[in-house]
Order: C-alpha cells, then structure tokens, then sequence
C-alpha cells in the first residue's frame, strides 16, 4: 500500500458509472502471441468499446459526476482523437452540450467520429498540447467544465475499472500486466486498482522511443516538457504528463519501457493476425511492450506465467496501414535492409542472389554511374540474423552496411535511390518534417523558395500526420553560415543529412569529401 492510494482509487473505480455507456470487454486468449512470448499472454479488448477506446470509460464518469448547473454549462476537451469521442459520446448521452478541440494533425477517422456523435468540433494546432491550451482558455471564458483527457481523478477512476475487470476475469491474479501510456491516465487508474487488489502483480508502462513523456518525468523526477513527440501513435504523444498521473505511475508503476516504431507496426500485424481486428499504433502498445519485455526479462518468462496487455484503441486512419505494413517486417527482424558494393557486369545481380541462399529479395535499386563497381539498395527477407548475413556477404568479399535502423533509408532512400552530381558541384543534404495536414506541403515550399537551387526533393504522404522531405541544395562553402541561418530561420525541424552514410552511398560520389554545413 502506498499512502493509501491504491485502496481510495479503488473505490472510486468500483462506484464508477461507465457501464452505462462502456462494455466490460473480454479478455481474450492468443496462443501466437503466446508462443511468441514464452508466456500465457492475454488480450484485454478495450478496442471493443462503443466509440473503439477505452477512453470512453474516463470521460463518462467525469461528466456523470457534475451536478445540474454544471451540465447546464457544458463540457469542453481538447483530444488527439479518443477522448474526443469519448466525451462527445458521454454528453449525447447525459444531454450535456460538448465542444471539442482538436489537433489540426488529428486522423481525419477520429475527426468524422466526434461530428457523428454531435460534438461541436474546433481544429486548432498542430499537437495535443496546443489544442489543450485553446481548450483550457475556451472553457475559462465559457464557465464549461473542462475534461481532462488524463489529469482528473474522476477520468482516472473511470480508467482504473479495466484492472477491476481483469480481476474478476481470471481465476489467480496476473504476474504482469502491460498499458499504453500517454498522459497516464489509463496507467494510472490501472496500476492503483491492480496493486489494489493484487499487490505482487508487476504493472508496466510503455511508451513509444518519440513520445516517451513519463519516462522522461520519472528520470526528472517531475512532469516535463519534452518539446515535440513523433506522431506515428497519435493517441499518446503528449509532451507533458499530469501532475496527478505522474504521481500515482511513480509510485505504483513497477517500471515504464519503451518501443520503437517498428515494434509497434508489428504488434499491430501481430494482434491483426491473433484476432484479426486492426489497432491503431497507440492501441498496440501494450503488445509491443510485452513482446520487447519478455526478452528483456527471460527471468520472468515461464510457461505458468500469465500475462495481459491491454489492447487500446481501433481508430485507425486506413491510409496508416501502407506505413504499417511496409515497417512491420523491419520491426520483427524478418526483413534487413543493405547498401552492397557488387561488379558492374552481366551476370552480378545473379550471383549476389545465389550468394544469398534461402534469404530472398525484396527490393533491389542503383543507378549505373560509370564506374567498375555498382552501389545497390537492397531490401531482403532474412532467413537467418542479419548479421550473419552480413558476415556471410563479408565472407563472399562483399563491401556491406547494414541501413535496417537507419531512419533515412527507411522512409527516403528505398524508394529514391541512386543519382549522384557531377563532382565540381558542392551539395548538402537536408531532412525535414513538418505536420501534415491540407496546404501544408505548399507552405513548405514557399517557406523554401530562396537563393539556393534545390538539386533534390523527396516526398512522402503515406498517412502519417508528420510530412517528411529530403532535399538537396547547391550551396558554394562561403555561404555555410549563411544557409545555416536560413534552415534556423524556416521554423521547421531539420537535421543535416550530408554525412549520413545511407546518403554517402546513395546520393553523393565516393570521392567527395564531407559537406555537412556548420551550424550558426
């Protein structure tokens, strides 16, 4: 027991009004996931819910609790999406007037979701904490409540009745339990009512690597500002955690981990394939988290071991599948991707294939330039651990780097490869995001247009609510600081990419020396 905590948070969960609204969801058996993990692995089914969250459970009891005057009054939340609905679909049913204010970025699946519930929607900003700031102010001005999606006691309890539910479904208490955390609200409400009612059970938190908030509060020890999260799991790239639920996760959460992009597409393939529905990457969370745990802790895996991850959310914009999809073979180890030096002769591609053996090819890209060797892209389905691959191809006097975790070959170079300028001219390389959303690609380039020439532009819209761009600028070295002073002054986030070695092999002649422009 800590000061009390878990015991007063379960009572709160269990006079919870969400079933009114909410299902108590199944928890349901996946033996893939099972043999994958070593464990019993159990799948607790929030994406079942009415409005496909959990968050729906939080909202309807923070609203259920105002008094007369206070629905007179009305709500407002600011939400990536969940909440939103969640709230929007608590007041249609309690008769409350709701306004909803949402990232500009939000999946436009989430945004349809609230207006058919009958919210009033405001699309502000480019990320949850600049909705949230328009919210906050909007309800001041108004006197509406306003409903936290995570740092509200009511919203926490609502979430804590899933523990509750785990309880009751399983005959002895889980050994480990696995929840996505965003604000930690969920995490929160979880880890009281479990430690609650079963104190050994381990509770562990899992973040994305882009978006890991709490984490960076628990080593802080305080809430902080992590500045921008990568927006691939939309549903929990909050840059600050709440006060309230940082407390309660520092002091009942057994420890939070985190995941990378590629482990989350492929908990979402994985749960697709276990129960054939399709989470949205926040909803896939807690798999990735139990998946990545369990070789972490091989101590803790036996096969009288049961463990349960929370499956969060299904709102899931279906042009996000591609990305997915083309990162979840990366994500499991199946697939590696190359930069090989072979002969440029009739013949080469032929043998490098049979010098792979069983490992097959994906992709394989170059561009003729001239020279005795050829720099090829390839992409191959592995058959064995990548770096044995690496060493067979060393072996078989192979020139090889391994770009499987190189961000740049993943999202850019596999599909714009090869090209190099003539040496006499001098370029740098630069990568770019920015929010993705309608015009958003138009005020890049007008923000871009200026004195240098662009020699490259590599563009992606793959669904994902970051827009991506790798360029290319002819720029003499007496202008390196001046250039420099140009990226700053876009606004945009950038990173150069001159030196990178997916970039040096691909884009730029062997023989040219390092551009990388030195910063202002």
């Amino acid at each position: 027991m800590v000061n009390g905590l878990p015991q007063h948070y379960l009572q709160r969960a269990l006079r919870a009004q969400v079933y009114d609204v909410a299902r108590r969801t199944p928890l349901d058996p996946a033996p893939k996931l099972s043999a994958r993990t070593g464990v019993e692995l159990l799948l607790k089914r929030e994406d079942l819910q009415p409005t496909f969250s959990f968050k729906l459970r939080g909202a309807y009891n923070c609203i259920h609790q105002l008094d007369e005057a206070g629905r007179a009054r009305g709500v407002v939340a600011a939400s990536a999406g969940n909440h939103a609905q969640g709230v929007a679909l608590a007041a249609r049913e309690l008769g409350v007037r709701a306004r909803i204010f949402m990232p500009r970025t939000t999946p436009e699946i989430k945004v349809q979701a609230v207006a058919a519930l009958g919210a009033e929607i405001v699309q502000t900003g480019d990320d949850f904490d600049s909705a949230c700031v328009a919210a906050v102010a909007d309800a001041e001005a108004s006197g509406a409540r306003f409903i936290h999606p995570f740092d509200d006691e009511d919203v926490i309890a609502g979430q804590g009745t899933i523990g509750v539910e785990i309880t009751q479904q399983l005959p002895e208490p889980p050994d480990v339990v696995f929840v996505c955390v965003g604000g930690g609200g969920m995490a929160a409400g979880m880890a009281a009512t479990l430690k609650a009612i079963c104190p050994e059970t381990r509770v562990v938190g899992v973040e994305p690597e882009d978006a890991a908030s709490m984490k960076a509060a628990l080593e802080a020890g305080e809430p902080v500002d992590i500045g921008a999260t990568g927006m691939f799991a939309d549903g929990v790239a909050v840059r600050k955690v709440g006060d309230t639920t940082f407390d309660l996760c520092r002091a009942l959460l057994d420890e939070v981990i985190t995941v990378s992009v590629d482990e989350v597409c492929t908990a979402v393939r994985l749960v697709f394939e276990e129960v054939r529905a399709v989470p949205e990457p926040a909803g896939a969370l807690a798999v990735a988290g139990a998946l990545a745990w369990s070789k972490q802790h091989p101590e803790a895996v036996r096969p009288d071991a049961r463990w349960v991850s929370v499956v969060s959310g299904a709102n899931v914009n279906f042009d996000r599948l591609g990305h997915v999809v083309e990162r979840c073979a990366l994500g499991d180890g199946s697939e590696a991707l190359l930069a090989v030096t072979i002969p440029e002769r009739p013949g080469s591609f032929l043998e490098f294939c049979q010098i792979l053996g069983q490992s097959s090819v994906t992709e394989f890209n170059y561009r003729h330039n001239g020279t005795a060797d050829a720099r090829v892209f390839v992409g191959v389905r592995l058959r064995e651990p990548v770096q044995e691959l690496v060493e067979h191809l060393d072996t078989a006097s192979y020139a090889v780097t391994d770009l499987t975790d190189n961000e740049v070959a993943k999202l850019h170079l596999r599909h714009l490869v090869g090209g190099s300028l003539p040496l006499d001219e001098r370029e740098v390389l630069v990568r770019f995001e920015f929010p993705e959303r309608p015009g958003a690609l138009l005020e890049f380039l007008t923000v871009l247009a200026g004195r240098w020439s662009i020699s490259l532009f590599h563009y992606r819209n793959h669904g994902a609510a970051q827009g991506r761009v790798l360029a290319g600028f002819l720029v003499p070295a007496r202008d390196d600081e001046a250039f420099a002073a140009f990226l700053e002054e876009t606004g945009y986030e950038h990173r150069d990419e001159s030196d990178n070695p997916a970039c040096r092999s691909f884009l730029t002649s062997a023989m040219t020396p390092s551009r990388k422009v030195k910063a202002v």
